[in-house]
């Protein structure tokens, strides 16, 4: 068994710290927590699905800040772009 030196009991100190802020369930304005299982099974029974693309990033920061006015989120306001943009 060896000893720790000081910067091998920071660093275990540090992944404890971490294993700690880990597990730590996220605060948030919401009362309750919904698991990531639960909330998949919330959007396939919407009918949602994932879809992930590459965008420029100038393109994201501009959703983001229509985003924040918009009642859907980042997800309503990307659906109603593309909706419109493809009933052209």
């Amino acid at each position: 068994m060896s000893t720790l030196n000081s910067f091998g009991l920071q660093k275990a100190m540090a992944k404890k710290l971490k294993g700690q802020i880990d597990a730590a369930p996220m605060r948030s304005g919401k009362t309750e927590a919904i698991d990531k299982r639960e909330q998949r099974k919330r959007d396939q029974e919407l009918g949602l699905i994932p879809f992930a693309c590459k965008l420029p990033s100038t393109l994201v920061e501009q959703l983001r800040e229509k985003s924040a006015a918009h009642d859907g989120g980042i997800n309503g306001l990307v659906t109603e772009l593309l909706t419109k943009a493809l009933v052209k």
